[in-house]
C-alpha cells in the first residue's frame, strides 16, 4: 500500500520509498524526499512565485529524463498554477511551488526544479541576472574559478553585486539581484559581459556555444537570461551519477578552489552547511539589495 503523509493538511501519497535513484551511492527516493523537507526553508524561498519546470529522473540519472513545464497528469486541485502563455499554446499554465505540501509532492515526482530569471504575473521582467560557467574539457570548475572571479569583479564595476552556486553539475552560476528590468535588456548586457570576459581572457573563455570552440575554456552561457529559459534553482538536486546538488558557495570557497572535488557537494552536506553558515544566496531575496541594470557601455 502507498504510505500516505499529512504535509500542513494535504494529503500526499509518497510512492517507492526504498526505490535506490542513485546506484553510486545508494540513495533512495525517501533520502530524496527527506533531502528536500529538509531545505524547504531557503529552497522555497529561492523559487517563490515563480513558474517552475521539472527535469523529472523517476528511474534515477541512468533511466529515462524528460522535461515538462506544464503540469504533471493528476496535479492535486490545491496545488497553485500560474498562466504562462506560449506562441504554442497560448493558455499554457505552469506550476507555483507555494508551500511544503507542494515541495513534497513535486519531490515524490523525482525532479530537478527549474524557475526562469522572472516572477508569476511578470513574464519577460526580469529580477535576475544569472550566467552559467560551463566548463569543456579537460577545463573543469577549477577554470571556472578564474572566469567566476573576473565577472565578480566586472559586475562590481558596474554597481551589482554578484552570488555563486555549483550548478550540481560540472560548472558554476553567478546570480545579481536586479531591479525589475525586461529580459531583452538582461540578456544584451549579460552576452555583453560575456563578451568582455572572452576578450580579456581569450585563452581561458568563450561566449559561443559552438563546440569547437569550447575544450579547455569556460563558456559563459548568457543566454539563460532570455524570457523563455530556465536555471536549475539553488538547492536542487541534479540528476547525475550522485545526489549533488545546485549548493550556493561563498567567495572565500570559490577563491580557495584548486580541485573539481573543492566545489562538489551531495544532499548530506547541506543541511550542516545550512546550519554553519545560512543561506549564502539570501540576498538575492531581499529587494533592498536589487540595483538597476547599469547602461550599455559603447
Amino acid at each position: 500500500m502507498t504510505p500516505i503523509t499529512l504535509v500542513e493538511g494535504r494529503r500526499i501519497a509518497l510512492s517507492n520509498l526504498d526505490k535506490v535513484l542513485y546506484p553510486e551511492t545508494g540513495f533512495t527516493k525517501g533520502e530524496v524526499l527527506h533531502y528536500y523537507a529538509t531545505v524547504a526553508g531557503p529552497l522555497l524561498a529561492h523559487i517563490h512565485n515563480r513558474p517552475v519546470s521539472f527535469l523529472r529522473y523517476p528511474d534515477g540519472p541512468d533511466g529515462q529524463l524528460f522535461f515538462t513545464k506544464n503540469p504533471p497528469p493528476g496535479t492535486p486541485a490545491w496545488v497553485t498554477t500560474t498562466p504562462v502563455p506560449r506562441s504554442e499554446d497560448p493558455s499554457a499554465e505552469q506550476l507555483v511551488v507555494a508551500d511544503l505540501a507542494t515541495l513534497m509532492w513535486s519531490a515524490n515526482l523525482v525532479v530537478e526544479f527549474h524557475t526562469p530569471q522572472w516572477t508569476a504575473g511578470s513574464p519577460a521582467v526580469a529580477d535576475r541576472l544569472v550566467l552559467d560557467l560551463d566548463p569543456g574539457p579537460p577545463a573543469t570548475v577549477v577554470e571556472c574559478r578564474a572566469a567566476a572571479l573576473w565577472l565578480r569583479d566586472r559586475l562590481a564595476a558596474d554597481g551589482l553585486e554578484a552570488f555563486a552556486k555549483t550548478s550540481g553539475s560540472k560548472g558554476l552560476h553567478l546570480a545579481v539581484a536586479l531591479e525589475p528590468t525586461p529580459s531583452e535588456r538582461v540578456s544584451a548586457y549579460a552576452k555583453q559581459l560575456a563578451q568582455e570576459a572572452e576578450r580579456d581572457l581569450p585563452d581561458l573563455v568563450v561566449h559561443r556555444m559552438a563546440k569547437v570552440l569550447r575544450p579547455g575554456k569556460v563558456f559563459v552561457d548568457h543566454s539563460q537570461n532570455a524570457a523563455a529559459k530556465t536555471t536549475a534553482a539553488p538547492y536542487t538536486l541534479r540528476a547525475r551519477a550522485r545526489p549533488t546538488v545546485s549548493a550556493p558557495v561563498s567567495w572565500a570557497e570559490v577563491e580557495a578552489c584548486r580541485n573539481p572535488a573543492d566545489l562538489v557537494f551531495l544532499a548530506d552536506d547541506i543541511p550542516p552547511r545550512l546550519a554553519l553558515d545560512g543561506d549564502l544566496l539570501a540576498p538575492l531575496t531581499d529587494p533592498g539589495r536589487a540595483h538597476p541594470l547599469p547602461g550599455r557601455r559603447p
